[in-house]
């Protein structure tokens, strides 16, 4: 069998959050506690295992900036004097602390349970309905469960902090951050070790993670977007472009003492000219998605039903791009894997799913046997941070075991990238490069929304205001960093369609602050378009029904205005583009009759979506009010980590299928004996598919009477296995007038 080299590459990367001395968002601090320092300390306990990394140098200013004591809002407050707090204080730590993954982090905690019941046993609480010590305990226990479980055998105190469970004192607290600070400063020194030991290769990146083709050609990243309504004509952002690529460049080799050779492009984003500004600057190779080189080329990448290449070889080779001033190297990530990775593998056994994974690999490798060529490269390039807290163990179990299986076949090696690419004797000429991203190939998640090009013209504004300032301009540099943050992606990824963060207000106030900052810099008056928000609406994630509702079983979008009084789950989106998340958000609501659901079917999916598998949506329901006969819901899961609702019981399922964008009868079946299921006539129970799912329920089908309360939850199935639960922690419930 041939050899496969493997080159494991992680990106890490957050926005700057930081405006006037302030980060107003702790991700980039909380995803370092739990991320950037345990990701590369698997190369201690796997001698012969070498990794890639890419760190945003904008990131790698901030960890400095922690580590020399900068606080974001929820640091400040999580060291200070509880009684001393004021109630918008308490307030905000009691909507914005109970943001873990419910099942992953706050599960694993008996008394963060217990405040996370207290919280949402109503849908709106007041800072007295909290005592003092539960504040603290909430504080302490939101700060402890983003850090990695390796750092509390490195960290002997940890264990004790996290062994209190309640009564947490302010020194508690004060020392848990401090331990963060610890832990940040370890980052950089670590990286540097295993640099200079040849185990770990870093990379650079835009400096603010902006997206090259649309700095420096926007016209070739507008092909298949929604609109161009609200853009200016050009951008002309080409310097910015080589600003970003420049300082990075240099940032990188300060802090760790080499000049990167390898690029990642933010979003793996690229187009002929920025490989041409890639290579001018000394970049030796760069990355992108499958689907480009599948564009580039014109070969179809064909997979199988379980997800594996028909023919690797293409993707297993190194490219080589003759631009004007340089040829430039490009390898392409394998597509499938860190979709597996991001959304499949959380669900499943760990040892399970790194067994998938070093099988697919080895499928790859089955078919290298007719290849020409001695060497193979498989990219398994991703985000590095995101996804873990979606695991258990926050992703440890996984990767050690795949880290293991890789270390034991003798047939598999992992490689700097750099290296591989130097000694490779088998590349390829890449004719041409065809403009695209990691996501449907196209640019629409950061242009093309009339949102997105709304923050593009206010930003080729406040460059035209750059621009005219004299070379001589005292803070011209300061204006040249905001100017240069507000080209980040993470602005754009979030505002209009079809990203929700559940806090796009809060991106949307700092990115407007970042460019109001530009015109404070250069002394120029702000203009008033950047007061007022660009979010036209803002949809909490979750809120009850108001009133009861009788809306128009249509399945159009254009009677939503029917279910203005329904309550709402929006099911949020997260820094990386899931293709299997099926559903956007669902409406629910009733009158005296029924029982009404609206989803919203997610249709911004790419071409691995949903609508080519057997999707089935379960609804199951029971009377809270007066207990009939009762059994468990009868779903395949991945994973023996049950969620709360899974011990619940009920006595009616409705379930309804959609293959293809064919919407199948509904399907009810009651409890007929305790925990026997039997099917029942569905009469009264109507549905429609044409933009939305509408399904109606009668009450009196489900044997709820007037004055009776009605508790349910949704699941989504992909062939009856478990996909999303809605909700994951506590029942809804409508009751009936």
């Amino acid at each position: 069998m041939k050899k496969l080299s493997l080159a494991i590459y992680w990106h890490m990367h957050q926005p700057v959050y930081e405006i006037e001395g302030t980060y107003l968002m702790p991700w980039s601090r909380l995803h370092a506690v739990k991320d950037y320092l345990d990701m590369v300390l698997f190369l201690e306990r796997f001698p012969k295992l070498k990794l890639n990394i890419d760190i945003v140098p904008a990131l790698l200013d901030t960890i400095i900036d922690y580590v020399n004591g900068a606080n974001d809002i929820h640091s400040e407050l999580t060291v200070s004097d509880v009684k001393k707090m004021k109630n918008e204080e308490k307030s905000f730590v009691l909507l914005n602390f109970f943001s873990p993954k419910y099942e992953t982090m706050i599960f694993k905690s008996s008394r963060y349970k217990e405040l996370f019941h207290k919280r949402f046993s109503k849908e709106f609480c007041k800072p007295d309905d909290f005592t003092s010590q539960e504040i603290s305990d909430l504080m302490a226990l939101f700060n402890l469960v983003w850090i990695d479980p390796v750092h509390f055998s490195r960290y002997p105190k940890l264990k004790k902090l996290w062994a209190k469970q309640s009564n947490y004192t302010q020194e508690d607290r004060i020392e848990i951050i401090d331990i963060h600070r610890k832990i940040m400063s370890e980052i950089i020194p670590t990286y540097k070790k295993f640099i200079e030991a040849g185990r770990l290769e870093v990379t650079a990146c835009t400096y603010y993670h902006a997206i090259l083709p649309i700095l420096v050609d926007m016209k070739a990243t507008l092909k298949s977007v929604p609109t161009t309504s609200e853009l200016p004509a050009a951008l002309n952002m080409k310097d910015s472009a080589v600003y970003q690529i420049k300082m990075a460049i240099r940032r990188i080799e300060e802090i760790f003492g080499t000049k990167p050779q390898g690029f990642w492009p933010a979003e793996l984003c690229v187009c002929p000219k920025t490989l041409a500004l890639l290579a001018k600057e000394g970049i030796k190779w760069t990355i992108s998605d499958e689907r480009v080189l599948s564009d580039s080329t014109g070969f179809d990448f064909i997979r199988d039903f379980k997800g594996n290449l028909n023919d690797p070889y293409h993707l297993l080779k190194v490219y080589t791009y003759q631009t004007k001033s340089a040829p430039i190297d490009i390898i392409f990530r394998d597509r499938s894997i860190p979709n597996l990775i991001n959304f499949e593998f959380a669900g499943l056994n760990p040892k399970m799913a790194a067994e998938d994974l070093y099988d697919k690999i080895k499928t790859i490798q089955g078919k290298l046997l007719i290849s020409p060529d001695n060497s193979h490269l498989l990219t398994i390039a991703l985000d590095g941070e995101n996804c873990w807290e979606n695991y258990e163990n926050d992703g440890n179990d996984f990767l050690e075991n795949l880290y293991q299986l890789i270390e034991n076949d003798d047939s598999l090696e992992t490689v700097l990238i750099t290296d591989y690419i130097n000694k490779d004797e088998h590349k390829k000429a890449l004719p041409k490069i065809t403009a695209g991203s990691s996501i449907d190939r196209s640019f629409k998640y950061w242009i093309g929304d009339e949102t997105k090009n709304k923050a593009w013209a206010y930003l080729k504004k406040a460059k035209d205001t750059f621009d005219k300032a004299s070379p001589k301009q005292q803070n011209l540099e300061t204006a040249r960093r905001e100017f240069m943050i507000a080209q980040g992606s993470d602005w754009f990824w979030w505002y209009g369609e079809p990203n929700n963060s559940g806090q796009d207000f809060v991106f949307d106030y700092m990115f407007r602050e970042h460019v109001k900052n530009v015109y404070t810099a250069l002394e120029q008056q702000i203009p008033e378009s950047l007061n007022n928000s660009l979010i036209d609406k803002i949809e909490i994630p979750f809120r009850r029904p108001t009133r009861e509702i009788s809306p128009r079983m249509d399945g159009l979008q254009t009677s939503e205005n029917d279910w203005r009084n329904s309550g709402l789950i929006s099911l949020l989106d997260g820094p990386v583009h899931r293709e299997n998340k099926n559903i956007d958000k669902i409406l629910f609501g009733c009158d005296d009759k029924n029982m009404y659901f609206r989803l919203h079917i997610n249709k911004n999916s790419s071409d691995m979506n949903f609508m080519d598998r057997i999707n089935q949506f379960y609804i199951y329901i029971r009377n809270a009010t007066h207990a009939g006969t009762r059994a468990y819901i009868r779903l395949i899961s991945k994973t023996d980590n049950l969620y709360p609702i899974l011990s619940e019981k009920f006595e009616n399922e409705i379930m309804f299928t959609l293959i293809k964008d064919t919407l199948y009868p509904p399907r009810l079946s009651t409890c007929l004996h305790q925990n026997m299921w039997t099917l029942a006539n569905p009469e009264g129970v109507s549905m429609v598919y044409n933009d939305v799912i509408d399904l109606a329920v009668p009450f009196d089908t489900l044997g709820i009477q007037h004055g009776e309360r009605a508790e349910f939850f949704l699941a989504n199935t992909d062939s009856g296995v478990k996909n999303t639960y809605i909700s994951q922690e506590i029942l809804l419930s409508m009751e009936r007038e």
